[in-house]
């Protein structure tokens, strides 16, 4: 991967299994948080939704990548459509409290893994799910990643993408008024077609299609773009 890539996976590792590691476990369980914090839970909430409807409803016999897992939301909804899942993250505690909160009935259909999403010895998927674990990259960066993971997926990659919108970045710019605690690690804004140019520019990408935008999901300080990159 590029220095770039490197780069910000390495400052994603230090925010999410550092700093804030105690704010996104309380994002992401039923705790109260800030009315900030309320959108951006709110926001995923929708997005998973939209990128589980994206899937078939019956996963059974298929081996699903949960690409940045983080607390394991959507490897337990995944696993109880029946599919295999292998959960990666960066982050060892976040994938700690995914392993806690996993129903008993489905822990046998999840695999937990630590480190790099794009890591090989994953193994072979028939789908793959990165839910708002790409918005921090560039472009070029996103298409790198993705081929990377389409050499070893069947069918289809369903991923998020921050949209490039007037919106979007006057909330980011308003957001550093707010207290460093409620910011997360800036985001890359990219458009449909700077994906669409820097896909055309990887090897092997020649049976993969990239589908017309999904659903887009914007809930106060949380804006997301749900993407589909499908096998021909």
């Amino acid at each position: 991967m590029s220095d770039t890539f490197e780069h910000t996976r390495g400052r994603l590792e230090a925010y999410f299994d550092g700093t804030a590691n105690e704010a996104w476990k309380r994002l992401m369980s039923d705790a109260p948080v800030s009315r900030i914090r309320a959108t951006v839970r709110a926001g995923r909430d929708r997005m998973r939704a939209e990128l589980l409807s994206l899937l078939p409803a019956d996963l059974s016999g298929a081996r699903v990548l949960d690409a940045g897992c983080g607390a394991g939301q959507l490897s337990i909804e995944l696993a109880a459509r029946g599919a295999e899942v292998v959960g990666a993250d960066i982050s060892p505690k976040l994938l700690e409290l995914a392993a806690s909160r996993t129903p008993e009935a489905l822990r046998a259909r999840i695999a937990y893994r630590a480190g790099d999403m794009l890591d090989p010895s994953h193994g072979d998927f028939h789908y793959v799910v990165a839910m708002d674990s790409l918005i921090h990259y560039r472009a070029a960066d996103i298409a790198h990643g993705l081929a990377a993971l389409a050499q070893r997926t069947r069918t289809a990659i369903v991923f998020t993408v921050a949209p490039r919108t007037p919106a979007l970045s006057i909330m980011h710019l308003a957001g550093k008024l707010f207290p460093r605690s409620d910011r997360s690690p800036s985001i890359e804004p990219v458009t449909e077609a700077a994906l669409c140019r820097a896909l055309a520019r990887e090897a092997g990408m020649d049976d993969w299609a990239l589908m017309p935008p999904r659903a887009r999901v914007s809930s106060g300080f949380y804006i997301s773009q749900a993407m589909e990159l499908r096998h021909a």
